[in-house]
């Protein structure tokens, strides 16, 4: 017999409509379990209800006391893996700070829905119901964190949320998915390397600046005079940006920020290859970061683990090179 915690913590699949008729997390772990539709043959199910909110309400401390929440269970001889219930919106991230630091070989699958409990064609018990059987799932040991949804099975450190409201949302740009879950059956088709940190916690104070053709540096330069401890620029193509933006770093730099340059293309990696004003050439002489095939968000998390740790500057360029 499998044991497998469930971890709840709200989202969409755990939302019904309120009196004012908005969406709203209102159901514990129990009713979630109590959903689903086929029995889980072999499988024992406990429930760990963390919190109930929307996943854009959590913040950093919060999504780092449910890494913690997972840790603990995951330590225990009477656990063999997690499932995390949790909204779409920022799963990717949830999912991706839990792979980045927890070095456990255990499964941890974090799942969702699109459509809340209340709607008839609620994707909800199915996303459990897949996600606690890849968690049971001998073949998913050592593939870190995943994120299972509308039968694919997706490697945290590459999986995206890439539509507002379709039930099949999650892609992981560049790779493809896992594996999938075909009639209950689990099939693990490919594995992805992993990058585990020491769990240091999260830092704050890393920001992320999209800039636009033709954007000014002045968030940049704010940053730099209110003592922003990083920032990752989520800028164009191999990692280019507007006019103005290699001074701006430079600046950054000098005031002690840690400056990170991601791509806003969803595959691909960075590699400064263009000069000029605010070629990627530019922005490494004046002293940012790149980070390869990782996002934005997803550097940011990188980074905060980083600074957390007190990483230097050497540390920082190392571990993004891995990426």
């Amino acid at each position: 017999m499998k044991r497998i915690v469930v971890v709840s913590t709200g989202g969409t699949i755990a939302s019904g409509k309120s009196s004012d008729n908005s969406v709203v997390a209102d159901r514990k772990g129990a009713a979630l379990i109590a959903s689903l539709h086929d029995p889980l043959d072999g499988i024992a199910v406990a429930v760990d209800d963390f919190v109930s909110v929307g996943s854009y309400g959590l913040d950093l401390t919060t999504v780092h006391r449910i890494v913690q929440i997972i840790a603990g269970h995951l330590e225990r001889d009477d656990c063999d893996g997690v499932v995390v219930t949790h909204g779409t919106d920022t799963m990717e991230e949830t999912a991706f700070v839990t792979d980045l630091l927890i070095g456990s070989d255990k499964p941890v699958v974090f799942t969702g829905a699109q459509r809340h409990a209340e709607m008839p064609d609620t994707d909800g018990p199915r996303n459990i119901a897949d996600a606690v059987r890849v968690a049971a799932a001998p073949a998913a040991h050592g593939l870190g964190t995943l994120i299972v949804f509308e039968g694919d099975i997706h490697a945290a450190r590459a999986a995206s949320k890439t539509h507002t409201s379709r039930v099949d949302t999650f892609r992981s740009a560049g790779y493809g998915k896992l594996g999938e879950v075909d009639s209950g059956v689990v099939h693990i088709e490919r594995r992805l390397p992993r990058h585990v940190l020491a769990d240091n916690g999260l830092a704050e104070g890393v920001e992320i600046v999209k800039p636009g053709l033709g954007s000014s540096t002045a968030y940049l330069d704010f940053c730099a005079a209110t003592g922003v401890r990083g920032v990752v620029i989520d800028a164009f193509g191999r990692g280019n940006a507007p006019r103005g933006y290699a001074d701006a770093v430079a600046r950054l730099v000098a005031a002690g920020a840690v400056v990170i340059v991601a791509s806003r293309c969803a595959e691909g990696r960075t590699m400064p290859i263009y000069g000029g004003d605010s070629g990627a050439i530019s922005l490494a002489a004046a002293g940012a970061i790149f980070v390869g095939e990782l996002s934005a968000i997803k550097a940011r998390l990188v980074l905060s683990a980083l600074l957390a740790a007190g990483a230097n500057h050497g540390a920082v360029v190392a571990t993004f090179a891995r990426y």
